[in-house]
């Protein structure tokens, strides 16, 4: 018996989803910690049942319910640029921000 999953498309990326699954995706602002993000656009749903269902472009009457946990921040990227005999060094971070969901149930 295989888990259920579905492909979803998230604005320019596509994510593969399971039930009770937590993941980091690019930061959605406005959301609160503790409220609802649906994906409507469902590409692919694999039923419990091992029947997959594909969509042209989308699967009709699909989607997947997740819930908002909060905002994540990953760890610190250093970036450094140097040109040798130049008097020239430049060091510059940077930190990505995140939105993690736990998703909560596929309806197919």
């Amino acid at each position: 018996m295989l888990p259920v999953l579905a492909i979803v498309r998230d604005r320019s990326r596509s994510l593969t989803l399971e039930p009770d699954q937590e993941l980091w995706i690019d930061r959605m602002p406005g959301l609160e910690p503790g409220s609802e993000l649906v994906f409507d656009q469902v590409q692919l749903v694999r039923r419990d049942d091992g029947s997959v269902a594909v969509g042209r472009p989308v699967v009709e009457g699909a989607k997947v319910v997740a819930e908002v946990l909060g905002e994540v921040r990953d760890r610190k990227l250093h970036v450094r640029t140097f040109r040798r005999r130049k008097s020239s060094r430049r060091h510059l971070g940077h930190r990505q921000t995140y939105t993690r969901i736990r998703v909560r149930e596929i309806q197919a």
